[in-house]
């Protein structure tokens, strides 16, 4: 009896996870990323630059309108507006879908005007002064469109609203003509107001800006941008060197200078611009543009609609007790008999008879007594 007991006991947790109906089975699988009901794994790939799906560089170039503004000459006044150019070239890298940085050159120059006020206005006129520019800076552009809405891939939009910010190193190459002071003339010997600011590491400047971008295309988005450049030199202008203001003890020489119009440390300008940029690389789409919750869409996505590449139980179930036959170890097992993981009729007493022909299923007996010990 206490024999009995025990192989009940050790055969019983066999039986419970014996299988008993299912012919065959199917596995949804996925080259793209691993599914929990497989064996093995997918194509799992670090995130690296050749798992990315989207460009993070391109170029950008644009153009357009300069102006010399809170300086001492001005380009835009009552009467008149002096228009003047710039133009820029970058290399841009996204570091998030929110940030980036770009490397940009820029060319410009500015036209302004100004004129003294009393006799020496008079006998100057209107003085007229041109600013050529060349900067080197690195800018960083904050992208509030993807930073503050809300994004998914089944909201596709192509407006993104930007902020820049930096600093750089610039040279640059004033001129000032009037009709008294600042002309050319041999009698009296006098020549024009010229100053030339070298690129070097004391010529240190600072832009700001906003703008707005629309893609185009997956390769080309198109920009609006307006920046305030502030050169941190009140020479910048064409007006000079001096920053000193009007000498009431001097008054002859102090109101020849042109800073006494604004005599501000530092004489800033103004650009608005056009421009495009050219994204670089061969994924799809710009990480600016990257909805971030794309990825997890995508792979929601892929195990959703997974295509059947894996089945099971391919040579089927012959003897239909549950167990394909690709790991059966009895494929010839009776019908209606109760099987373990392996395809195995069960013998819970392990004397010899299947529990399908066994009459004492807990007692051993020999296999002429159908299983039953026999009674001395």
């Amino acid at each position: 009896m206490k024999l009995g007991l025990l192989l009940l006991a050790t055969t019983l947790p066999i039986a419970a996870f014996a299988q008993n109906s299912n012919s065959s089975t199917t596995v949804n699988s996925s080259t793209e990323y691993p599914n929990t009901f497989s064996s093995g794994s997918a194509n799992v790939q670090p995130f690296d630059n050749k798992a990315r799906r989207f460009r993070d560089w391109s170029i950008s170039v644009g153009g357009g309108p300069a102006f010399m503004v809170h300086s001492a000459l001005t380009s835009i006044n009552k009467d008149k507006v002096n228009w003047g150019y710039n133009a820029y070239v970058s290399i841009d890298k996204q570091i998030t879908h929110t940030f980036g940085v770009s490397l940009m050159y820029m060319r410009g120059e500015t036209k302004q005007t100004g004129q003294l006020p009393g006799v020496p206005g008079q006998l100057a006129g209107v003085a007229t002064a041109t600013t050529q520019f060349d900067q080197v800076s690195l800018l960083g552009d904050i992208n509030f469109s993807n930073l503050l809405r809300r994004v998914d891939n089944h909201s596709p939009y192509r407006w993104a609203f930007h902020g820049y910010g930096g600093l750089g190193l610039q040279a640059y190459r004033t001129s000032l003509h009037d009709n008294d002071r600042n002309r050319w003339s041999d009698a009296p010997k006098r020549v024009p107001l010229f100053v030339k600011k070298e690129l070097d590491l004391g010529s240190v400047f600072y832009q700001l800006g906003l703008g707005v971008k629309y893609n185009v295309s997956p390769l080309i988005d198109i920009e609006a941008r307006t920046m305030y450049l502030i050169s941190g030199e009140q020479s910048f202008d064409g007006s000079g060197w001096n920053n000193s203001s009007y000498d009431p003890k001097n008054p002859v020489e102090s109101g020849y200078r042109y800073t006494i119009l604004n005599n501000k440390r530092s004489y800033n300008a103004w650009t608005v611009s056009l421009g495009a940029s050219f994204k670089l690389g061969k994924q799809l789409s710009h990480l600016a543009w990257h909805d971030p919750l794309q990825e997890a869409y995508y792979k929601t996505s892929v195990l959703e609609n997974a295509s059947t590449d894996l089945v099971v139980c391919e040579k089927g179930d012959a003897d239909n007790d549950g167990v394909c036959d690709d790991w059966d170890r009895q494929l010839d097992t009776p019908a209606g008999a109760r099987v373990d993981g392996a395809g195995v009729a069960l013998d819970m007493d392990l004397d010899g008879v299947i529990d399908l022909y066994d009459k004492c299923v807990t007692v051993p007996g020999p296999v002429e007594n159908n299983g039953c010990p026999i009674k001395k």
